[in-house]
């Protein structure tokens, strides 16, 4: 994503303003404390919103993914949930910069209260990009933003995916984004709080890499069959996406 030169009196020091390459939605950005990646890129992509649906995010961030949800399907609105209230605070300043107050809401609150905030079965569609890391991976400073968003210091994957089993209405969709390393416990979690796994993909950077990323969806009540998606290569060389990762980007 590119700086713009841009300046907005929504901007605050040492922010800027990210161009999300779609239908001229903006992101505010704080480099000094965690910035989106590839992988809300590629959930926004994978996940499926349909026209009038309510959509949740669970530890949105910076609202990337409301955001490009909202941008990219027909569904009725989109709310994102984070812990972090500075966070919380810029990414509603990017719903407004982008004109969406009517379609995204973000909200302020922890993922284990979320059932209680909401009530149960509230929504068609629940998503997350959740820390990817336990405590015990390198950590080192937990009241850091980056640390937060790549350590579960305030949620473990249990309890996001107990969660999205709570507030997702029966039928109703989960999509996530993780580590392969991770799988077999998200799996059994996820049959466990009955949202069954549906589709998956891996993700890899490159052709002959190991995967690094691995997309999930799961159906809350389902049936036991999944469906494994073709691989999914992100780099044909270094700093060169793929075709298929650049209709992902552009895709309506």
């Amino acid at each position: 994503m590119n700086d713009l030169p841009k300046q907005s009196p929504l901007l605050q020091e040492g922010e800027r303003l990210d161009d999300l390459q779609r239908d001229g939605l903006k992101l505010i950005q704080n480099p000094s404390w965690f910035c989106f990646g590839m992988d809300a890129v590629l959930l926004s992509a994978f996940a499926r919103v349909k026209e009038g649906q309510d959509c949740l995010d669970l530890g949105c961030g910076n609202g990337v993914i409301p955001i490009l949800l909202a941008g990219k399907t027909k569904g009725r609105h989109f709310t994102g949930l984070e812990i972090q209230k500075d966070i919380a605070a810029m990414a509603r300043r990017s719903v407004c910069y982008n004109h969406l107050e009517n379609k995204v809401t973000i909200e302020t609150g922890d993922i284990k209260e979320a059932a209680l905030i909401w009530g149960a079965a509230s929504f068609d569609v629940v998503t997350s990009n959740p820390p990817y890391l336990t405590k015990a991976h390198g950590l080192t400073n937990e009241a850091d933003h980056k640390a937060i968003a790549r350590h579960e210091l305030y949620c473990t994957l249990e309890d996001v995916i107990q969660s999205a089993a709570a507030l997702c209405r029966p039928g109703g969709h989960f999509y996530m984004v993780h580590r392969p390393f991770r799988l077999a416990e998200i799996i059994s979690s996820m049959v466990k709080h009955k949202l069954e796994p549906k589709r998956m993909r891996l993700v890899y950077p490159y052709v002959d890499k190991e995967p690094n990323m691995v997309l999930l969806e799961g159906v809350r009540g389902g049936n036991a069959r999944i469906t494994v998606e073709k691989p999914l290569i992100v780099y044909e060389k270094e700093k060169v996406y793929t075709e298929e990762v650049k209709r992902l980007y552009y895709e309506k």
